[in-house]
């Protein structure tokens, strides 16, 4: 029997969630729920979208469990807030892992991470709450992925690195082996990193 789950969001992420957790998971989504303020429709992929003020009414903690489909707007933070506020209420946040993800870590991900298909997740990767990892990358064996990151596609985390809260790495970005990202940082698309970095620091290629 599928686990029942509220999705956090409305806009192309969702919409990419719904896809994905249709299609090759365990559970099934019920509704979806975003801020009263922000509601434009009544349903969204033939689905109701609720306000989240009245997510515990009609959709309760005992019964749903959810997932925050949000972007990397302002470094993570809309979604790490969204999170923030789901657990606040008493939620448990799922994890979406495409079956065609090479996941090879004894680690367990965190809550509300998102991890597409043909990534190589190598072993002893660590990785934290809130996570998405787009398609295609790489992380190599005793990296760490703190909380509320982004890893869009065709990355390469090489063994031994830590990416700390709050950065976004662009599309074919490159770490060295044993390098700290410090948090809030930007790689670029095609940046390639061969250095530990400086919190809040901008990288390009």
């Amino acid at each position: 029997m599928k686990e029942k789950i509220i999705i956090f969001g409305s806009g192309q992420i969702a919409e990419i969630a719904n896809f994905y957790f249709e299609r090759d998971s365990n559970f099934e989504i019920c509704a979806f729920t975003v801020d009263k303020e922000f509601i434009k429709t009544n349903s969204f992929k033939n689905k109701p979208v609720i306000p989240v003020e009245n997510l515990q009414k009609e959709f309760p903690k005992e019964q749903y469990k959810a997932f925050i489909a949000l972007s990397y707007r302002n470094m993570n933070k809309v979604r790490e807030k969204k999170f923030n506020l789901i657990k606040n209420l008493g939620y448990d946040c799922v994890n979406y892992i495409s079956s065609k993800c090479n996941y090879l870590s004894d680690y367990s991900p965190g809550e509300n991470c998102f991890i597409l298909e043909d990534n190589t997740i190598q072993p002893f990767v660590k990785i934290g709450n809130n996570v998405t990892i787009w398609s295609g990358n790489h992380v190599g064996h005793h990296s760490s992925i703190n909380d509320h990151n982004f890893i869009s596609s065709h990355v390469v985390i090489s063994g031994n690195c830590s990416i700390d809260k709050n950065c976004f790495l662009g599309v074919n970005a490159t770490i060295h082996n044993n390098v700290k990202i410090a948090k809030e940082c930007i790689l670029g698309a095609g940046a390639v990193i061969q250095k530990d970095t400086q919190p809040k620091s901008i990288h390009l290629p």
